[in-house]
């Protein structure tokens, strides 16, 4: 392995990473919304037992989360860094809206 690929790694583990935390907020805050009046209720009935299904309610939309990313960026070869990436996006979607 040389020098230049191990660089080009840790660029696509940063692209990731930043990714997977930065869209996990929406996500988060999305399932949030839903989950936590659903629960309200059953939060006063049974704290622990509550907890522990929100927790991992939160844990599994995480898992597949990292997963689908994790798969999208393999699947594509993304071994560029997020800001290429975002920059070829945006020329592929203005070119539609020109023609």
């Amino acid at each position: 392995m040389t020098a230049n690929q191990k660089v080009d790694s840790k660029k696509k583990s940063a692209s990731e990473a930043f990714v997977n935390a930065f869209g996990g907020y929406p996500i988060g805050y999305g399932v949030g919304i839903i989950v936590l009046p659903l629960s309200l209720g059953w939060i006063q009935e049974d704290p622990l037992v509550a907890n522990l299904a929100i927790t991992l309610v939160y844990a599994i939309v995480s898992f597949v989360r990292s997963y689908f990313l994790r798969r999208t960026f393999e699947k594509y070869g993304i071994d560029d860094n997020f800001i290429r990436i975002g920059k070829k996006i945006i020329l592929k979607i203005i070119k539609g809206v020109r023609r």
